[in-house]
């Protein structure tokens, strides 16, 4: 008598899997690994002056265009509202579930980079049959200037939408680092520090309307948290899901034009709440601040704002700090009403024929969630509108035994990062994009025949030892050249048997690290990565020359 196995049954995409092993989905975050949740967005603000921002009670009459004592607030050594662009952008993709990003898909090796191939035995691990094992060139490509296994999901998704033009000038490096399986509890979110680091580089501040972009009620805007002596409370989320919501950032403007009305009540609500005098920054007492807002003197009431803590933090007063934050919030949100407007495209993506003439159909954008979302991000990102953002795609959870629901998944992150990077070129923009998940999976020995399977090994279950991060960068003037050689490409290695080597680097067995080898590189773009560590004084990566080494690409802005 033969028993046969029934084959494991592929999950197409949007169908969620509920796996035996793991327990009954509770948390969203739970719901959004499993695929019962499609990808949701955020904007990143000041969310203590949300209250303030609703009531624009004031009235006052004035025609388009900001008025002559509320203009020169708009400069860098006052409220420092970006004009937009500039920079370089940075989006991170957090998958969230365990996706598989290395082996099968960037090419992962034992110690000296990514050619120094693991055993067979090691790719198999990986999910790479023996007949497509890497020490094969045919079974390798650097399209992308990072090695990549030929037929990687992510990268036939990536040259799906990217042409070999813009990926002519893309490169990347590989970070081999142990993270959690299915948590939200991994610190590896480096979106506060990419903003810290990007705006001392452009002077202050980045995105003329929001700081950040992301996805998912957290704080750090997507599935993964952010590294927390990073965080920065005046950029709370604030949900995106479609183009609309990114339009909504401006107020409404009926007429074509930008909305007197909405202009004059935020800018008397500057006048009437703090006044416009300049404010001296941190030798300022507070006393230059008039309206509703100034200090109580003898009789007088006034208001006088704390922050928690000591109210003289490294030696800036919390009250005049605070009551500028209150003014410069209306100030930007007046910049913002007068730029984008009714009929105005600029934060439109359906608009935008960069997005709409071959990057996404008008039915992806109407109906297909990650679409979207990525057109959003990347629009208001890459247009410098946003500093930095995240977008959190669900069901990456996928060890259903099968290959073809990796794969198809797989390929559809692909395609995403593949629009963001075409975007970039279309817009001569450079762009650093971050690929990550909460752990990861290792393959079985079972071969899925399907057509979506491709031949190759099916996915068994979790397994955070085999997890990685990947980054890739676009410029506009060529492919981003080698700080250390190939070899540097490959931050930290692999043993031959398939696993991460702990010792490998400071972020192999440390989540903590892993953000802060993001900033570091992207500091390196910027060629700011000698401020490192006064600008980010508790890392943990080590000392000038072990940054040097871990520093893969050299400056593009």
């Amino acid at each position: 008598m033969i028993i046969r196995k029934k084959p494991p049954k592929p999950h197409p995409p949007g169908t969620p899997f509920r796996h035996e092993n793991h327990p009954r989905p509770v948390s969203r975050r739970d719901f959004l690994a499993a695929g019962y949740l499609g990808a949701q967005g955020m904007v990143i603000g000041s969310a203590w002056l949300g209250g303030l921002l609703k009531s624009q009670n004031a009235r006052a009459a004035g025609g388009p265009g900001l008025d002559a004592d509320i203009l020169p607030l708009r400069a860098n050594t006052q409220c420092n509202v970006p004009n937009g662009g500039g920079g370089l952008g940075y989006i991170c993709f957090d998958l969230a579930g365990g996706a598989n990003l290395v082996g099968s898909e960037a090419l992962v090796g034992v110690q000296g980079g990514q050619a120094n191939f693991l055993s067979v035995a090691g790719y198999g691990k990986l999910g790479v049959p023996g007949n497509m094992v890497p020490s094969s060139s045919a079974n390798i490509s650097s399209a992308l200037g990072l090695l990549w296994h030929s037929d990687g999901a992510i990268l036939r998704g990536i040259m799906s939408v990217a042409s070999a033009t813009t990926l002519a000038n893309v490169n990347g490096a590989v970070i081999p680092a142990m993270s959690q399986n299915d948590t939200q509890s991994n610190t590896t979110n480096p979106i506060y520090g990419i903003y810290k680091a990007g705006a001392a580089f452009a002077g202050g501040a980045m995105g003329s309307v929001t700081p950040l972009v992301g996805t998912e009620s957290s704080t750090s805007g997507g599935n993964s948290q952010a590294l927390m002596y990073t965080i920065n409370p005046a950029w709370q989320p604030a949900t995106i899901q479609q183009p609309s919501d990114a339009v909504a950032l401006a107020p409404p403007s009926p007429g074509g034009a930008p909305d007197p009305l909405a202009l004059a009540e935020l800018q008397s609500a500057a006048r009437i709440s703090t006044g416009t005098a300049a404010y001296a920054g941190a030798a300022s007492s507070g006393t230059e601040f008039t309206g509703v807002l100034s200090n109580p003197s003898g009789s007088t009431p006034g208001i006088e704002l704390y922050a928690p803590g000591a109210q003289v933090t490294q030696g800036v007063n919390a009250d005049p700090a605070l009551k500028n934050q209150v003014r410069c919030a209306y100030v930007k949100a007046a910049n913002t009403a007068n730029t984008f407007y009714a009929g105005s495209a600029g934060l439109d993506p359906t608009q935008d024929t960069n997005i709409t003439n071959g990057i996404f159909t008008a039915a992806q954008l109407a109906n297909d969630n990650d679409a979207q979302m990525t057109a959003s991000v990347m629009k208001l990102v890459i247009d410098g509108y946003a500093g930095a953002g995240t977008i959190s795609m669900g069901g990456y959870d996928y060890h259903d035994g099968s290959r073809a629901t990796g794969e198809t998944r797989n390929f559809k992150a692909g395609q995403m990062i593949g629009a963001v990077l075409e975007y970039a070129a279309r817009s001569k923009t450079p762009v650093m994009v971050q690929l990550m998940s909460d752990g990861s999976l290792s393959s079985s020995s079972m071969v899925d025949t399907s057509t979506a399977g491709r031949n190759k090994l099916g996915w068994q279950g979790d397994n955070s030892s085999v997890a990685a991060t990947v980054f890739l960068v676009y410029s506009p003037n060529g492919r981003p050249a080698l700080r250390n050689g190939a070899a540097g490409q490959q931050i930290g290695y692999f043993s031959a048997d398939g696993s991460v080597v702990t010792s490998s680097s400071p972020a192999a067995n440390s989540v903590n690290q892993i953000p802060e080898l993001i900033i570091l590189n992207y500091m390196g773009l910027l060629g700011t990565d000698a401020q490192f560590t006064s600008l980010f004084p508790m890392q943990g990566l080590g000392g000038a020359a072990a940054l040097g080494a871990m520093t893969a690409l050299q400056k593009i802005v």
